[in-house]
C-alpha cells in the first residue's frame, strides 16, 4: 500500500496589502468566512464562487477552525480598514455634493 501524504497546505495566498485571498482567485477568505458565519454549507457557498472548488473551500475553512483566534484577530482588522476606507470615501466633497443631489431629487419627486 502507497503511504498518504497526511500533510495538507490550506489554499490560501497573502496579498502584499495583507488580504488573504483563495490562491488562484480574487476571492477572499473573508468573503468565504462571512457566508460560513451565517450559516450556508460550503456547497452554498461554490454556488457564490463558482471558480471555486469544494476543496479550496473546505480547506479556507478548516484552516479557520484551526486558528480561529488568529484569524479573528485577522477579519477584526479587515473590519476595520473597510469602515475607515468608506469614511474616507463619504468625506469626500464630490461624493458628499453627488449625494445631496440625489436628495435634492428625491424631494421634488416626492
Amino acid at each position: 500500500m502507497e503511504a498518504l501524504d497526511l500533510t495538507y497546505t490550506a489554499p490560501l495566498i497573502c496579498e502584499e496589502d495583507g488580504t488573504i485571498r483563495v490562491s488562484g482567485s480574487r476571492v477572499t477568505l473573508d468573503s468565504i468566512l462571512h457566508a460560513f458565519q451565517q450559516g450556508a454549507t460550503a456547497e452554498q457557498i461554490q454556488d457564490s464562487f463558482p471558480s471555486l472548488t469544494l476543496g479550496d473551500i473546505y480547506g479556507a475553512i478548516a484552516y479557520y477552525l484551526g486558528h480561529r483566534a488568529r484569524v479573528d484577530a485577522y477579519l477584526r482588522t479587515q473590519q476595520q480598514a473597510a469602515q475607515e476606507a468608506r469614511q474616507r470615501q463619504d468625506e469626500r466633497p464630490e461624493v458628499i455634493a453627488f449625494r445631496e443631489r440625489i436628495r435634492v431629487r428625491r424631494r421634488g419627486m416626492g
